[in-house]
């Protein structure tokens, strides 16, 4: 009798981490179909507030800052970036800021952009998990950590590197300082430079997932995101 129960057991373990299992493994195929496809995810957003505004309908200032945005590394107005040319001198600035921390930050891409999806969930900000998990698991990031991490959880089997962020990042997130152990160990690792940039990455993302929850940004329909925040 106990070791049929055992046996049954067993099953059910298996069976459990054989569907956490594929769903992982679903989330890499269409983070890597996304990729595939224009090397950036596919932001077919949806909004419910701030209306897209055209080219045609800027003014010489939104213009300018829509301009410089297509001409740029990014090549779209989606995210923030809409609810932003409603004061074009300011979004201006604030892409530009945008630019240096995702693309020439002195922070190791992949845990860039960990910092990053640490960020969207903190901010319950699906519209910024769908846009970034699809880069962090091509920057090197385990599928299974950003598992944990979209589940509310403490990652396991973290690297050294990613548990440092991970705790320099939530600590300021949370208790709005970091511990004098945390920030000896960042600036050993990463220089005072990289501490700053690592600051900078989580407040300018905070600052868009706070964009997007007002502006009411989210992952097209039936893509993977997180729970929008209450109202």
């Amino acid at each position: 009798m106990s070791l049929k129960i055992g046996r049954t057991l067993n099953i059910a373990r298996n069976g459990e981490a054989g569907r956490k299992g594929e769903t992982i493994m679903r989330r890499v195929l269409i983070a890597a179909c996304l990729l595939a496809v224009v090397g950036l995810p596919v932001q077919a957003q949806t909004v419910t507030r701030y209306p897209p505004l055209t080219p045609e309908a800027m003014s010489p200032e939104q213009k300018s800052m829509y301009d410089s945005i297509m001409a740029g590394p990014r090549h779209s107005i989606e995210g923030p970036f809409n609810a932003w040319l409603r004061s074009p001198v300011l979004g201006d600035r604030l892409q530009r800021v945008g630019e240096y921390l995702r693309f020439n930050t002195t922070i190791p891409h992949d845990l860039n952009e960990f910092a990053i999806l640490i960020t969207a969930v903190e901010w319950n900000s699906g519209f910024e998990w769908y846009a970034h998990y699809p880069l962090a698991i091509k920057a090197g990031l385990e599928p299974a950590v950003a598992a944990d991490l979209q589940e509310g959880r403490r990652p396991a089997n973290m690297t050294a590197d990613e548990t440092l962020v991970y705790d320099f990042a939530t600590q300021l997130h949370r208790q709005h300082q970091v511990t004098d152990a945390v920030f000896a160990a960042a600036v050993k690792r990463f220089g005072e430079q990289g501490v700053t940039d690592l600051i900078a990455v989580l407040g300018y993302y905070g600052l868009v997932s706070m964009t997007l929850n007002v502006a009411e940004v989210t992952p097209p329909k039936n893509e993977q995101g997180l729970a929008p925040p209450p109202k």
